[in-house]
């Protein structure tokens, strides 16, 4: 069986049904090949069934804390089983959506995992045999799998990845988790959180290594606070059975010193590299970096003409929101349209621990390491009428800005809804605003965003409350 398209995506995660939606959506005719459900990372194994247990976390800190409100529970119990169905329940809503919203755009769904046989020639696996795709464009969304570490290989029972974390039958008693990025710090919040005894280890000097370095301080402070060990700088060597059954020895690292330390799960956080294996991309002349990433130009096209790539298989922040945007470009180029090109440098980020962390543009450092006179302000959320009321005031704003000019360069919150506070912030850096403009505009009160406008006004010298 063959069949012709405009264009062919191979992959339906989020940079792969974006590009079949969009494709379609100006009237192309489009083939996503995937091999699993459409989703990918990020609904099936990331994003959605993370931030789903995460809330099932906040709920059971709320519980806890419930009679502060002067709500009186007796005998609150965990059913982490009951959790997992929940999880399991949004996410299964959100791909049979996903595959609603497909077949009704027209795309032409193909199960199967598919190779790149040469520009435009897809073949895939199916169950029923192979079957080759022709299209006038190609798209490569292959996605992403957890990364190990030498001597760490994933067992699924003692040493596991995200993608096993995320859907644990019981939680366990304790944990070490390897690696302090956005992966690490969500699950060391959300164990910690539901009583897991949590060892947080990062060989680098903080926690989110790409956030400001005042929002790494404050997050490692409050996961200390709440009893997670949290060591930076550390090396891991190695790990045994422990001397008590069910529990395994992890060997690592820290200050100069090597300690051991016993626990029922080591969770390996060190990211997620690229899944370009297995497609023949080489082979047809599409180029990889040394790390298995596809290379592209601004336009997300790779080194083979009429063949684009996008989302975790390129090295660009693997976030799903940019693997959207860069579906569109890919599409828009392959339209003729020259796109824009992505500013990876002002794309915004969320981290769901607690307290939450969201940040777009420039940190502080990364200012003044490319030339800029730097004016920066913070302003906490301590005395916020809001933050106080919900009983989450800890954290802060910060603006990093240019002082001469007064434009914005990087926002950056920790502290209740970051994620979604942080998005006025990211507007105003991408259409270059200063921290005059910002300052301007009201803020409803009482809210968490006038944490924002305060900030704004204590980098033009004028704050209200600070």
């Amino acid at each position: 069986m063959t069949d012709r398209f405009d264009v062919v995506v191979v992959g339906g995660g989020p940079g792969g049904y974006a590009a079949a939606l969009y494709g379609t959506g100006v009237g192309l005719k489009v083939a996503l090949v995937e091999a699993d459900r459409p989703g990918g990372t990020c609904l099936l194994r990331g994003c959605i069934p993370a931030k789903a247990i995460l809330q099932t976390a906040e709920v059971w800190r709320h519980v806890n804390s419930a009679g502060d409100y002067g709500v009186s529970l007796e005998n609150p119990a965990l059913d982490w089983a009951a959790s997992n169905k929940r999880q399991a329940k949004i996410v299964e809503r959100q791909v049979k959506g996903l595959s609603g919203l497909l077949k009704q755009k027209g795309v032409t769904v193909i199960d199967g995992f598919g190779t790149l046989v040469e520009a435009g020639h897809v073949e895939v696996q199916t169950d029923s045999g192979t079957q080759s795709v022709y299209g006038d464009a190609v798209v490569i969304c292959s996605g992403s799998v957890p990364r190990s570490i030498p001597g760490f290989d994933f067992d699924g029972r003692m040493v596991i990845s995200s993608d096993t974390a995320l859907f644990l039958q019981e939680l366990p008693q304790s944990c070490a988790i390897i690696g302090a990025g956005a992966i690490g710090v969500e699950f060391a919040s959300c164990f910690a959180d539901t009583g897991v005894e949590v060892l947080l280890l990062e060989a680098l000097d903080g926690v989110l290594p790409g956030a400001d370095k005042d929002v790494s301080a404050h997050l490692a402070k409050e996961l200390k606070r709440r009893g997670v060990d949290v060591r930076v700088g550390a090396r891991v060597k190695s790990h045994r059975p422990a001397s008590t059954e069910g529990l395994e020895t992890l060997i690592f690292e820290h200050g100069g010193e090597e300690y051991e330390a016993d626990v029922e799960t080591i969770l390996v956080s060190v990211g997620r590299g690229p899944k370009t294996d297995s497609m023949n991309l080489a082979e047809a002349g599409v180029a990889l970096d040394e790390r298995g990433f596809i290379t592209v130009d601004q336009n997300m096209r790779t080194s083979l003409d009429g063949v684009w790539a996008v989302g975790d298989c390129v090295p660009t922040a693997a976030l799903a929101h940019v693997a959207y945007a860069e579906a569109m470009v890919a599409i828009r180029d392959i339209l003729g349209e020259d796109p824009m090109p992505i500013d990876y440098d002002k794309v915004p980020w969320g981290i769901y621990c607690h307290p939450e962390v969201g940040f777009a543009g420039f940190t502080e450092k990364q200012a003044r390491d490319r030339g800029y006179n730097v004016r920066s302000a913070k302003h906490s959320y301590g005395g916020n009428g809001r933050a106080l009321i919900i009983d989450d005031n800890r954290g802060f704003v910060k603006l990093v800005s240019d002082a001469d000019t007064g434009v914005l360069l990087g926002i950056h919150v920790i502290g209740p809804w970051a994620t979604e506070q942080m998005v006025e912030g990211y507007i105003a850096i991408n259409w270059e605003a200063t921290a005059a403009e910002l300052a301007h505009f009201i803020h409803p009160h009482p809210t968490l965003s006038e944490v924002i406008g305060e900030t704004a006004m204590a980098l033009t010298g004028r704050g209200l409350h600070g």
